[in-house]
C-alpha cells in the first residue's frame, strides 16, 4: 500500500514512516522547503514537497495514496507567537482531513498524545474513556492537540475513517530537533539536569509506537483512541532508568515546584521576552509535569495487538544516537569510548 506520513522528517512521524517502509509498505513523506529532501530519497521514500497550512499542497500530496498517517506536530512548549502551534496543531489537521476527505482517502491515523486524557481518580491509570477539558490541560501544546483530536475523530463519516493514537513519552534514536522528551535525554548526557520538579510519566519506545500506529491502521476501530504507552514511572525513575542504560552517574536534586515554577518565570522573561530564545525552564513544561500520566494499555492490547517491550535498551539507544550525531560528546558511557564535552 502506498501511504502519505507528515511529519516524516520528525521523530514520530520518522519512526512511523521507516517501520511502514519495512513492512513492504510505499511512504509519500510531506516536508517543507526548508528540509533537505535527499536523507529522505535514500530512505526509499517519496519526498513531497507541501505545508500543513498550504491546502492546495496537500490535496495534491494525498493523491493516490491508501491512507494517511499524521503524525506532524508543533511540539513546543515555547512559542514567540503562542498562536503558531495552535496554526500547525489545529489548522494543519483540518486541512489534512479536508484534503484526505476530498480525495476519498479511506481511512486516517491522527497522532494525538497522552495529555488529552482526563485525569483519573486517585490511585487509578488513565485509559481511553477520560477526555480532558480546556479547563484542565496545563499547555498551550496539548490544548491544541486537544482540539485536533476532537476535530480528528469528529471527521468520521462520509466514507472516511479515523483512528487516533495517543502516545505517552517516546523514547529512542532518530530525535533530531530534539523534543521535549529528547531533552531529558540530551541535557542528562550533558550535566545540565542539576535539579528536577518530579512528575509522572510513561515511557515507551519509539519503535513499539510506530508499530502501533500500522496496527491502529490495520485493525483499529472507526472514531477511536488508543494509548500507545510502555511503562509508568517518575522522572526521576527515567534517570535511575537512563544511568543505567548508559552507565553514567548524573545526581540531579529534586526542586519543589513553586521554586521551579519561580525560576522559570525569571528564565522566561530573560530568554522568552528579551532575547527572544526558547527559555531553558518552559513554564507549560512544568505545567505539563503536573498532568497524571500513569495510564492503561489495555485497549490497545485486545484491539491492536500491541505489546510494548521494555524501554531500558531504547534509553540507550537515544542516548547513543545523540553520541554518534554529534549532538554531545561523553566520556565513560556504555558501549562507546568518546571523550566527554558539552556540544
Amino acid at each position: 500500500m502506498r501511504f502519505l506520513v507528515t511529519g516524516a522528517t520528525g521523530f514520530v512521524g520518522g519512526a512511523v514512516a521507516r517501520h511502514l517502509l519495512g513492512h513492504g509498505h510505499s511512504v509519500r513523506a510531506l516536508l517543507r522547503r526548508h528540509h533537505d529532501p535527499a536523507p529522505l530519497a535514500a530512505a526509499g521514500m517519496e519526498p513531497f514537497l507541501g505545508d500543513l497550512l498550504d491546502q492546495h499542497s496537500l490535496d495534491d500530496a494525498v493523491r493516490g495514496v491508501d491512507g494517511v498517517f499524521h503524525a506532524a506536530a508543533n511540539y513546543s512548549y515555547w512559542a514567540r507567537v503562542t498562536s503558531h502551534i495552535y496554526d500547525t496543531n489545529v489548522k494543519g489537521t483540518e486541512a489534512v482531513l479536508a484534503a484526505a476527505r476530498g480525495a476519498g482517502v479511506r481511512r486516517v491515523v491522527f497522532t494525538s498524545s497522552v495529555g488529552t486524557l482526563g485525569a483519573p481518580a486517585a490511585g487509578e491509570l488513565a485509559d481511553e474513556s477520560l477526555m480532558a477539558t480546556m479547563h484542565t490541560v496545563p499547555d498551550h501544546y496539548h490544548r491544541s492537540k486537544l482540539i485536533a483530536e476532537e476535530a480528528a475523530l469528529a471527521a468520521n463519516g462520509g466514507g472516511m475513517e479515523v483512528v487516533a493514537v495517543n502516545p505517552t513519552t517516546p523514547i529512542g534514536p532518530g530525535d533530531v530537533r530534539p523534543t521535549p522528551t529528547g531533552r531529558i535525554v540530551l541535557e542528562f548526557l550533558r550535566r545540565r539536569t542539576p535539579g528536577y520538579v518530579e512528575g509522572t510519566l510513561n515511557l515507551v519506545d519509539v519503535d513499539d509506537v510506530a508499530a502501533g500506529h500500522l496496527a491502529a491502521f490495520e485493525r483499529g476501530r472507526p472514531g477511536e483512541r488508543y494509548i500507545l504507552g510502555g511503562i509508568n514511572t517518575t522522572l526521576s525513575g527515567a534517570y535511575s532508568l537512563l544511568a543505567r542504560a548508559t552507565g553514567l552517574r548524573r545526581r540531579p536534586v529534586r526542586i519543589p515546584y513553586m521554586v521551579a515554577v519561580a525560576a522559570a518565570r525569571l528564565d522566561g522573561l530573560i530568554e522568552g521576552r528579551l532575547l527572544r530564545r526558547p527559555p531553558y525552564i518552559p513554564l507549560d513544561g512544568l505545567r505539563a509535569l503536573r498532568h497524571s500520566a500513569h495510564v492503561d494499555c489495555a485497549k490497545a492490547g485486545r484491539d491492536l495487538g500491541y505489546r510494548p517491550g521494555p524501554v531500558l535498551d531504547a534509553l540507550g539507544r537515544a542516548a547513543q544516537w545523540f553520541v554518534d550525531n554529534g549532538y554531545v560528546r561523553v566520556r565513560g558511557m556504555r558501549g562507546q569510548p568518546v571523550q566527554e564535552s558539552e556540544s
